[in-house]
């Protein structure tokens, strides 16, 4: 299985890197040049009016010379790390303080003109060709009674700027180095708490998927991942156990198809060849009679609880109708079978009428099962015992026998289909093995229960539950 998705996280980590740092080397040291020349010049421009209006006017005033204000300058060239120019305005440099005063021998800058700077404070570059470098040129007017007598220029080299901007893109690039290595740790901890987990989980369902449930996935963690693990390992059981349904029943369907059609074969086959004689052939019809209509009431019982799978819906016609009166007419209906084995009926019945919401067409197939199921395992001269009694809004149904009882192994199994014990194979070769597979399925489709008491040798009772009806329907049978 390629693990595509290790290399889609280290494709879009590097890519991330990569990124980054053009992002910090383009942009962020874009921004942050440009900030920084614009907060030194902020910073100059304080300064070099500060010193326009507290020094360089008292020159103009007469009150202090230019060798004292050259000493200033000095002063604050060491501090601010600049050159502290005064220029008048025909652009004569009086006072440098990068040189001492020398009025027999003034520097000039020709074309200069306060027009240039435009409505900013400042400017870059050679300030008219004087340097062989970039500087930050920052100018403050010298104002003297209402007029403009010189000029105080800041020259700061720009180097000095971009260089403290090259440590702070140092910090950058450590910053961004730190977000990769923490990206890389989560990425790591992503791949084995997510990608890893993942990865186990789609071997695991290429395995279910080639039919193979024999290991479950080996992720055990209390999220989101371990409950898919969780989902899928149960849906996996489910369907291995399905498959194995399906097995039992291709095999308990061929085994109970089987038996008949080889009966029927063979009797038509010696009546064919003459093995059977013809005053014998009644009595051998009769049982290929008995055989068809046991495999017909079979093909019934599968198509009829085929209606009633886990993962279908059962459309239930639901109404009021009377259970005890629905108990008495589906009792008459045994009364030859009785007879045979001189069997009878004790109905304990609650009220004259007793009105239950449920499907009757149903609900009568389900009584008509469970008689049937006690009159097959019940003794001769024997009484089976049927019941109704009404509780908390609820209906219980009993249908009591005292016959040859289930095996406490086989209690559980009952409700599977075409479950037969060996008892019933022996007892009772017409029977299907889906009675009480298709009782407990109309049962459950009304949302009801039904339980089993039984103890072998003693005899057996089953009782299921119906919602008693709040009124009787215009309908409804008394």
């Amino acid at each position: 299985m390629k693990k595509t998705l290790y290399w889609k996280l280290l494709l879009g980590y590097l890519i991330f890197g990569i990124l980054g740092f053009i992002l910090v080397s383009t942009v962020t040291a874009e921004v942050e040049l440009h900030y920084l020349e614009k907060h030194t010049a902020s910073d100059l421009y304080r300064e070099a009016t500060l010193v326009a209006n507290k020094y360089a006017a008292e020159y103009y005033k007469n009150t202090m010379t230019l060798s004292d204000l050259n000493n200033q300058f000095e002063a604050l060239d060491t501090y601010l790390s600049s050159e502290i120019w005064l220029i008048n305005t025909d652009g004569d440099i009086l006072v440098n303080s990068g040189a001492p005063v020398d009025l027999s021998n003034l520097e000039r800058i020709d074309s200069f003109n306060a027009t240039d700077f435009g409505s900013r404070y400042y400017q870059i570059g050679h300030f008219y060709n004087y340097f062989s470098q970039d500087y930050l040129s920052v100018f403050a007017p010298i104002t003297v009674n209402y007029k403009v007598k010189g000029y105080i220029v800041i020259h700061k080299p720009l180097s000095v700027i971009t260089s403290f901007n090259n440590r702070l893109l140092n910090f950058s690039y450590l910053t961004l180095g730190l977000l990769a290595a923490c990206a890389l740790l989560l990425i790591i901890l992503f791949v084995f708490f997510v990608v890893h987990p993942i990865h186990k989980i789609a071997k695991s369902v290429a395995r279910y998927a080639d039919g193979d449930f024999s290991k479950k996935i080996d992720v055990h963690t209390n999220d989101e991942i371990g409950y898919l693990a969780a989902s899928i390992d149960y849906m996996a059981n489910e369907m291995n156990t399905l498959e194995e349904d399906q097995r039992k029943f291709v095999s308990n369907v061929s085994h109970d198809f089987r038996s008949p059609l080889t009966s029927i074969k063979g009797y038509v086959e010696a009546m064919l060849d003459g093995t059977i004689p013809p005053e014998l052939q009644d009595k051998y019809l009769n049982i290929i009679l008995f055989e068809t209509e046991r495999l017909n009431k079979l093909t019934n019982s599968i198509l009829e609880l085929n209606k009633y799978g886990s993962h279908g819906r059962t459309i239930l016609d639901t109404g009021n109708f009377d259970i005890n009166h629905v108990i008495k007419m589906t009792a008459m209906t045994f009364e030859g079978r009785c007879k045979e084995k001189h069997l009878s009926f004790e109905l304990i019945l609650t009220g004259q009428t007793l009105f239950v919401r449920a499907d009757m067409s149903k609900i009568e197939q389900v009584v008509y099962n469970l008689i049937d199921n006690a009159i097959k395992f019940s003794h001769n001269d024997s009484t089976i015992t049927i019941e109704t009694t009404e509780k908390n809004g609820k209906v219980f149904v009993s249908v009591k026998d005292t016959g040859i009882g289930i095996p406490k192994d086989s209690l559980n199994k009952i409700w599977e289909r075409f479950y037969k014990t060996d008892l019933s194979r022996g007892k009772d070769k017409k029977g299907t093995g889906l009675g009480l597979a298709i009782v407990k399925e109309i049962i459950q489709a009304h949302g009801e229960n039904i339980n089993v008491i039984s103890t072998e040798g003693v005899g057996t009772e089953f009782i299921f539950t119906l919602p008693l009806a709040k009124e009787k329907s215009a309908g409804s049978e008394n």
